[in-house]
């Protein structure tokens, strides 16, 4: 394939990434949160728990299945957000930002050190109680959705490098969510059914290996995986992960690449639509009935600290590791202030770290809450503290390039403007 072809992708995908819609989906999502609040702590909640466990089920033939709403939210429409993910990571592997080890390493190695670090920070408060200690893989991933449109909001004012950093730290933190939600979130596994998704993956590998670049057969092949996985006990969203793994990046007609086109189709919907829908479902805690023996303190406390604090304490320790050792080199036109407030901004694990919650808590009411509220202060403490941080540094960064010659101009635009 002629390198101009690539060049062409690479601008369509910078382009989008450009115009992407991240930036109204921290808002939006924002906004649902608060609803979600307001509704279960206010006379309305039996409206939302009605909603919230409504009994959706699918019948062909004879096959059928029922289940909440709630599930159908997270196991079927948060598929598409790990389809997106794995689309995101298959372009970047192939022709982006992780596209050499050279800039692989840096991502890699804090990765870890983000998942690491808050995952055992939150069990210094839990390790007393095995039900709270199931909850330790709540603070291990970043949401990247609302990370980016976090550090976006500062603009040019922070280097283009920095941006690649935190994406490509989040996508091994996505890679490192996945592999556990696979390995310690399955439930009694069925044998046929986890046979029956093999099949659908193999069959998917199949289509991409003959060179199949429509994107019906894709999601055809990804709607019996997702089928297949979801009756055989292993957590349904794993299905979106290997169909975007399968979707081509090149094909036959230069001009268009499967994977961009699903890519650019399908980000609107999981950032505008789904993100906000999942935040509007899973936020809802009745915190005017939280008296203090309903609330577990270790989970709230586990789960806040470690992604305000043991997230970036992760993220920095492990970089300067690597940097000092020579594995790694920092990013371009970045410094090391910067690095500190992408790892703080990465500490913003709602999305992903919500998800978790319900997965380790399930019907634990108490702890799910628990988490629930400690999940929105870490959050929010990593979102406040990161771009105050940012703006600081960068603000420093811009009056220490300016000319001498050029400050007392500036000096003086200043106090005109004042």
């Amino acid at each position: 394939m002629p390198a101009t072809v690539d060049k062409m992708d690479a601008a369509n995908a910078s382009s989008w990434v450009s115009r992407s819609p991240e930036r109204i989906s921290g808002p939006l999502t924002l906004a649902a949160m608060l609803v979600a609040l307001v509704t279960v702590n206010s006379p309305l909640r039996p409206l939302y728990d009605a909603i919230h466990h409504t009994p959706v089920g699918i019948r062909v033939g004879g096959w059928d299945i029922e289940r909440p709403l709630i599930l159908w939210i997270n196991e079927g429409l948060m598929v598409f957000f790990f389809l997106l993910v794995a689309l995101e990571i298959k372009r970047e592997v192939l022709q982006g930002h992780l596209a050499s080890r050279a800039r692989v390493a840096l991502p890699l190695i804090s990765a870890v050190g983000g998942m690491v670090v808050p995952a055992v920070m939150y069990l210094a408060f839990t390790w007393r109680d095995p039900a709270a200690a199931r909850g330790w893989p709540i603070p291990m991933a970043t949401d990247t959705v609302l990370a980016l449109a976090a550090l976006r909001a500062l603009g040019a004012r922070v280097p283009a490098a920095v941006v690649a950093f935190l994406t490509a730290t989040a996508i091994f933190d996505d890679l490192g969510a996945i592999a556990v939600l696979a390995l310690l979130f399955s439930q009694s596994i069925s044998t046929p059914a986890l046979l029956a998704a093999a099949a659908a993956g193999l069959g998917l590998a199949l289509i991409n290996r003959l060179g199949v670049t429509r994107l019906s057969a894709y999601l055809l092949g990804g709607l019996a995986l997702w089928a297949a996985v979801l009756a055989s006990g292993v957590h349904a969203t794993v299905a979106g992960f290997v169909i975007g793994l399968a979707v081509p990046l090149r094909s036959r007609r230069p001009e268009r690449s499967p994977l961009l086109a699903l890519e650019r189709g399908l980000k609107p919907w999981v950032a505008l639509v789904i993100v906000p829908v999942f935040a509007l479902f899973n936020a809802g805690i009745r915190i005017v009935d939280m008296a203090p023996g309903t609330v577990v303190a270790g989970v709230v406390a586990g789960t806040a600290l470690a992604l305000a604090l043991g997230k970036p304490a992760g993220i920095l320790a492990t970089a300067w590791v690597a940097v000092r050792s020579g594995l790694a080199q920092l990013p371009s036109g970045a410094s090391w202030r910067h690095v500190a407030g992408a790892a703080v901004l990465a500490g913003i694990g709602f999305t992903m770290s919500l998800f978790f919650a319900g997965l380790a808590f399930g019907p634990r009411e108490a702890m799910a809450s628990s988490a629930t509220l400690g999940v929105l202060i870490g959050s929010l403490l990593s979102a406040v503290w990161g771009l105050a941080f940012l703006a600081f540094v960068t603000r420093r960064g811009r009056r220490r390039s300016v000319p001498a010659s050029s400050q007392p101009a500036a000096a003086a635009a200043t106090e005109d403007r004042r």
